[in-house]
């Protein structure tokens, strides 16, 4: 391409016509020439992402924010490119960091906002965009705004939510989970099931939602005939693949898990995972379909002492029993235990709950 205009302006127009390729082709001649000042350096960098070249954008988005650390656009492209990459917490610590070195730099808190909505936050993301100022709007500011609203409006967290929180507590969750929050969901949940009789080992079809890093899939693996796993976050999947006790491990929402066709369970289990969803309706209808006659769902709730469910202080959900039987009775699930419990701590004070193990009934057989 003849360079008898603005380098510049003909990448972005490259890039906007999807041409990225020949757009970052264009900058990397210039650059090799020595011809690069920080506009060009963050334009390629634009060009790379939209090219798809993610580890090259990111490798030099890093060397132009190491030689501009006071530069806002620098910090800015890095962290456009480490969210690319899907490196979230560190996207956002580059978002920030560029609001800091220049406060009315519009594009970095709509960035700020954007990377905070992929993170589920949808409160934080609201008030990085309110900051953005109607003079400096990108156009996508209304669509993202609306996005946070809706998402503070769904009875459950957000899976984006779930997903950044556990990829990033991935490191040191059992760690903390056994020691600090005395994590004993699991074990109760064990319990609850030699209690109704779950005892035959090797014998089950075991779903294990919310899965996590495999504490549960600890707990409940001499009853299994066969043991899946389904978590959100892809750091706590590969953190229970490391534990060779799974024979399915899924990336993937327990409400779509639940929704698929797939072999009929025996045990369907949920530690400590139903506190991130409010509604459970789609959850026991999927229950119910999925397991077997005589089969059971064993699972954890914080207690609320209110009508139906209510979100936490900490952002977890808690269900009162009469909500937790009335959806029960809604999808034909019999309530066959149904026990006050202390699933974990919390600042030390055991947290008030229930274990909770719902019964599909035997199949009728025709006289």
């Amino acid at each position: 391409m003849p360079l008898d205009g603005d380098p510049i302006e003909q990448a972005q127009s490259l890039i906007a016509q999807a041409r990225a390729g020949e757009a970052a082709e264009l900058l990397q001649a210039l650059l090799a020439q020595g011809r690069g000042g920080l506009l060009l350096r963050v334009t390629l960098s634009h060009a790379l992402i939209a090219a798809g070249d993610i580890e090259g954008a990111t490798a030099l988005a890093r060397e132009t924010a190491l030689t501009n650390p006071a530069a806002a656009p620098a910090a800015a492209s890095l962290g456009e490119a480490l969210l690319a990459a899907g490196r979230l917490a560190t996207a956002i610590a580059e978002f920030q960091r560029a609001v800091r070195l220049d406060p009315h730099f519009a594009q970095a808190r709509f960035l700020l906002g954007a990377a905070w909505l992929a993170a589920g936050e949808a409160e934080r993301a609201l008030e990085a965009f309110d900051a953005v100022g109607d003079e400096d709007a990108p156009p996508e500011l209304t669509a993202a705004i609306a996005e946070a609203h809706a998402m503070q409006s769904r009875a459950r967290s957000d899976p984006r939510y779930v997903r950044h929180l556990f990829d990033e507590f991935s490191a040191d969750y059992d760690s903390r989970m056994l020691g600090q929050l005395g994590y004993d969901a699991p074990a109760i949940l064990r319990q609850l099931a030699g209690m109704l009789g779950v005892v035959e080992r090797g014998e089950y079809a075991v779903l294990d939602l919310g899965c996590g890093t495999g504490l549960g899939g600890l707990a409940f693996r001499d009853l299994a005939r066969t043991l899946t796993g389904v978590d959100l976050s892809p750091a706590m999947i590969a953190k229970a693949r490391t534990r060779g006790i799974y024979d399915a491990l899924q990336v993937a929402d327990l409400e779509s898990t639940l929704a698929l066709e797939g072999g009929a369970l025996d045990l369907i289990i949920a530690a400590d995972t139903l506190v991130y969803l409010g509604d459970l309706g789609a959850v026991f209808a999927g229950a119910a379909r999925r397991l077997s006659a005589g089969g059971f769902f064993l699972f954890t709730v914080e207690k609320s002492e209110r009508a139906d469910f209510e979100l936490g202080p900490r952002r977890r959900w808690r269900h009162s029993e009469d909500y937790l039987r009335a959806e029960a009775a809604g999808v034909d699930l019999d309530i066959a235990g149904l026990l006050a419990c202390h699933p974990r701590r919390e600042a030390g004070v055991p947290v008030e709950g229930y274990a909770v193990a719902l019964r599909k009934p035997d199949a009728v057989v025709a006289a």
